[in-house]
C-alpha cells in the first residue's frame, strides 16, 4: 500500500461512507463535549473582558505610556552613579543586598530540613502531624516576601536584618515543600538495604534518604539564592535595607541616570550569580556545566 499522503487521503475519501456506516460514533459530532468547551471558553473570555473593564483598560493610555517610557529610557542614558562617593555607597548597598539574600536563603534552608522530613508521607506515619505540617507550610507560603518584609520591619525595625528575616520566612515553607517532595520521590531500595542490615528508622533516614535528596536540595538552594537577590532588591524599597532603598530614592527624585546605573548593577550581579550557580548546580548533581 502506498504511503503517499495524497493516496491515503484519496483512499479514505473513496471509502468514507462505508467507514461512517461501520463506526458512526467515530465520525459523529460530540455535541456535549463541544458545548462544555464552548461554555468554558466563553466563561474565560467573559472573565477577561470583565477584568479589563474593572481595571479601566484603555489602549490610548497604553499608547501614551509607551511614548513616556521611551522618553524615560532616553533620560536614563548614559548610566552614571553621579560621583565616586555615590558609587561606593551603591557598592556597599549592593553588598548588603547580597548579604540579605544569602543569609535569608541559608537560614530558610537549614530550618526547612526537619520540616521537610515531617511533611513527607513516607517518613511521618502520624497522619495528623503530617496534615498539620503541610497546612502550616501552605499558610506560610501564601504570604509574599514583601508582606513579610513589612511585618518584620514593624518587629525589628528598618534595615537589612528585617530583610534577611523576610527572605527566610518566605522561603522556609517553599524549601520544606520541595524537600518533602524530593524525600517522597526517593528510591526506597537503599532504605530496605539499611533495614536488612539492622538499621532503624533514623539510620534509614540518615544513610538511605538523606544522601539522595541533599544534592537536589543544594541545587534548589543555589537557585533560590539567585532569585532572592532580586527579591532583596524589591524589599529594600520598603525599608528593608540594600540597594533597593537607593533605587527607590533615585526614582522618587527623578534621577534617571542613577536609576539606570543601579538597575545595571543589579542585572550584572544577578547574571554573574546565575552563571556561577549553574556551574555549581551541575557539579552538585554530577554533570559538567
Amino acid at each position: 500500500m502506498s504511503e503517499n499522503p495524497a493516496d491515503i487521503r484519496a483512499a479514505f475519501l473513496a471509502r468514507r461512507s462505508e467507514l461512517e456506516a461501520a463506526w458512526p460514533a467515530m465520525f459523529g459530532a460530540d455535541w456535549p463535549t463541544r458545548a462544555r468547551t464552548g461554555v468554558l471558553v466563553g466563561g474565560a473570555l467573559a472573565v477577561y473582558v470583565f477584568g479589563l473593564y474593572t481595571l479601566e483598560f484603555s489602549p490610548a493610555v497604553i499608547f501614551h505610556g509607551l511614548w513616556r517610557l521611551v522618553d524615560i529610557a532616553g533620560l536614563m542614558m548614559p548610566p552614571s552613579p553621579g560621583t565616586w562617593e555615590r558609587f561606593l555607597l551603591y557598592l556597599d548597598a549592593l553588598g548588603q543586598t547580597l548579604s540579605i539574600a544569602l543569609l535569608g536563603t541559608l537560614t530558610a534552608a537549614v530550618l526547612a530540613v526537619p520540616l521537610g522530613f515531617l511533611a513527607a508521607r513516607n517518613v511521618v506515619a502520624n497522619a495528623v502531624l503530617h496534615v498539620l505540617t503541610r497546612r502550616s507550610l501552605d499558610t506560610i507560603r501564601s504570604i509574599d516576601t514583601l508582606i513579610w518584609a513589612l511585618i518584620w520591619i514593624n518587629v525589628v525595625g528598618l534595615g537589612p536584618f528585617a530583610g534577611a528575616l523576610a527572605i527566610a520566612s518566605a522561603d522556609l515553607a517553599a524549601f520544606a515543600k520541595l524537600m518533602s517532595e524530593a524525600i517522597e520521590a526517593a528510591d526506597h531500595r537503599p532504605g530496605e538495604g539499611v533495614a536488612a542490615a539492622g538499621g532503624g528508622h533514623l539510620a534509614r533516614l540518615r544513610f538511605a534518604i538523606l544522601p539522595q535528596v541533599l544534592p537536589i536540595f543544594a541545587s534548589q538552594v543555589l537557585y533560590f539564592f539567585e532569585s532572592n537577590t532580586r527579591s532583596a532588591t524589591i524589599i529594600g524599597v520598603v525599608g528593608a535595607g540594600g540597594i533597593g532603598l537607593w533605587l527607590s530614592e533615585a526614582i522618587r527624585v527623578l534621577e534617571w541616570r542613577e536609576t539606570s546605573f543601579l538597575i545595571l548593577m543589579v542585572l550584572v550581579t544577578v547574571a554573574a550569580i546565575d552563571l556561577v550557580s549553574q556551574r555549581l548546580r551541575a557539579a552538585i548533581i554530577g554533570r559538567r556545566g
